[in-house]
């Protein structure tokens, strides 16, 4: 990675104890860039270096650390400075660091923040993990249809510093009901005497504090919002979801829908942070699943010995036709479940999903046998019957293969499970059998074995 700091200078600063300097040059520094020095540096100096920012400076690359260095800094510093630090955070940052952090550690956080602060904290870790109540941020401006576009001015001028975005103002009643929207863009090509009421969009798309989080960054997704509120069931406005918050989950479901497609258990933790046992538990338990799938497999190979031993030179297409089978259906089952990840695909696109793949085999399939067909007239010339059985156990396997690989994403998806885990490692598994099953059917019935 290339860095935009220097990270010796910085080092010879902390090595020689010139604090002065090394605070002068972090706090010309992005405060990514000054976590990722933070980071990279020895426990003990880690919190040397994070004790000379400048307060305004502090929160923010704390929020930017990894909980593990997290845990280290809050384990070394004064509770005044934990206060300060917790204080200064956006909510739903000081949410997800308490998130990662041992109980002890969390309990003296939450003792060093203030009353209000606190109780805001305890009611964001009480929603349900994953919901969209866990990512909110309770720093927002909401405004009355009363006021005008000088008393709104004024009110973000007075609240916006404390505010994670002002682009976007929430109009509430008394009861804090969401009664509309309206942009600073509005505000500022508006007359100072027009009412906020007069300019607001009544229509706003909003999500529940309980909704599952990956169905919100659907919603602002597709319609490219920068930030949506979210409501209780009673419609009360409690927060908003920023496109920061956004960018994370998309990145944490791409994440574990990558490692479980690769059939491995999914891990927050950062790979080169992780252990070697831990690794290898993540990856042995699929292993193992497939492994005993697998010897179906051998089964079946078993099952037609007989075949093997009349005419040996059937062995040598098996892993042609398996190789093949394999990633047919990966190819299909890697775009449904995609599809189903940005929600182009529902549960109820099941039938057309079905329909569209048996289709889309047909071609494919029909392209691979013709080409095998001829191949196999020219390498092998006395023997029509053999190029036969080959290409339409090749037909066979590639329709098969990639009608399996569309809808068992989708049925795990009707099944509330993760269509992910029928990704390529089990599609392939279960191909591999049946493409057996199929290619020694055709030779039986075509070849006389």
């Amino acid at each position: 990675m290339e860095m935009e700091y220097d990270f010796d200078l910085l080092v010879g600063y902390l090595e020689n104890r010139d604090y002065r300097s090394l605070r002068a040059a972090l706090a010309e520094e992005n405060e990514v860039d000054i976590a990722d020095f933070i980071e990279r540096l020895p426990q003990e100096k880690a919190t040397l270096a994070f004790r000379t920012l400048p307060k305004e400076l502090a929160a923010e690359v704390f929020s930017n650390l990894p909980p593990e260095t997290q845990q280290v800094i809050v384990g070394s510093i004064t509770d005044k400075e934990l206060s300060a630090i917790v204080e200064d955070l956006f909510v739903d940052d000081a949410v997800d660091m308490l998130e990662e952090l041992p109980a002890s550690v969390v309990k003296r956080v939450l003792k060093s923040a203030a009353p209000e602060t606190r109780s805001l904290i305890n009611q964001f870790l009480n929603y349900p993990e994953n919901s969209v109540g866990s990512i909110m941020t309770a720093e927002f401006i909401d405004l009355r249809k009363s006021m005008t576009v000088q008393d709104a001015i004024k009110r973000i001028r007075r609240t916006g510093e404390d505010s994670e975005l002002i682009y976007t103002c929430y109009v509430i009643d008394d009861r804090r009901l969401l009664e509309g929207v309206v942009t600073v863009k509005d505000l500022l090509l508006a007359q100072d005497d027009e009412t906020i009421g007069a300019l607001m969009e009544p229509d706003v798309i909003t999500a529940e504090t309980t909704e599952d989080r990956e169905e919100a960054v659907q919603r602002m997704m597709k319609y490219d919002f920068i930030s949506m509120p979210v409501v209780d069931r009673e419609n009360r406005l409690v927060g908003i979801v920023t496109v920061d918050d956004v960018m994370d989950v998309m990145e944490e479901e791409a994440t574990e829908d990558f490692e479980k497609m690769a059939a491995i258990v999914p891990s927050e933790r950062p790979y080169l942070r992780t252990g070697v046992f831990t690794l290898a538990k993540n990856r042995i338990v699929w292993l193992l699943v497939l492994m005993v799938s697998g010897m179906i497999t051998g089964g079946i190979l078993g099952r037609y010995e007989a075949a093997f031993a009349a005419m040996p030179l059937l062995v040598t297409f098996i892993p042609m036709l398996t190789d093949t089978g394999g990633n047919a259906g990966s190819q299909s089952s890697t775009l449904v479940i995609r599809g189903m990840a940005v929600g182009d695909i529902g549960p109820a696109d099941f039938f057309q999903v079905l329909w569209k793949e048996l289709r889309v085999s047909l071609v494919v399939g029909a392209a691979l046998s013709a080409v095998n067909f001829a191949r196999l007239l020219i390498t092998h010339p006395g023997s029509p019957a053999l190029a036969l059985t080959v290409a339409l156990a090749l037909f066979a396997t590639v329709v098969m293969a990639k009608t399996i690989g569309g809808v068992l994403p989708m049925a795990a998806r009707m099944l509330k499970a993760d269509p992910a885990i029928m990704a390529a490692p089990l599609i392939t598994t279960i191909v591999d059998a049946f493409a057996l099953v199929i290619y020694f059917s055709v030779a039986q019935a075509l070849l006389g074995l």
